[in-house]
């Protein structure tokens, strides 16, 4: 029974080792429909600074071209390639226009990991 036991708390605590060892970061997609068209403009929201006359940053390609999506499955198609997950979605409506909110996550490795601690020391 003793060995059990032990092997039970050794199991727990390599799940607790291993579920400390994963970091993520954090990104929400905001869509909002185009008027008089299907396609969403989509914003991404790292939780970056922004202010009155710059606002939230579009999603862009290699070139630096904003990127028009046909909806937010496809934006969340796109940001898959490129290493995010889904965690939760919900939709807002204003002025009877809904907009949608996408969060997502990716895992970062530890030196990722240091240099976002890095960052935030210097704000």
């Amino acid at each position: 029974m003793k060995k059990l036991f032990l092997f039970s708390v050794f199991i727990v605590v390599c799940c607790l080792v291993h579920a400390q060892q994963q970091n993520y970061v954090y990104c929400q997609l905001v869509g909002t429909g185009k008027l008089f068209s299907s396609k969403v403009t989509v914003q991404a929201d790292f939780g970056q600074q922004t202010t009155f006359w710059k606002g939230v940053d579009y999603i862009k390609d290699e070139n630096g071209k904003k990127i028009n999506f046909n909806s937010m499955v496809d934006a969340m198609n796109f940001m898959g390639t490129q290493g995010w997950e889904f965690v939760q979605a919900y939709v807002v409506t204003v002025n009877s226009q809904n907009v949608y909110h996408w969060l997502l996550k990716k895992e970062i490795n530890q030196e990722e990991t240091e240099e976002l601690q890095e960052g935030f020391k210097e704000q």
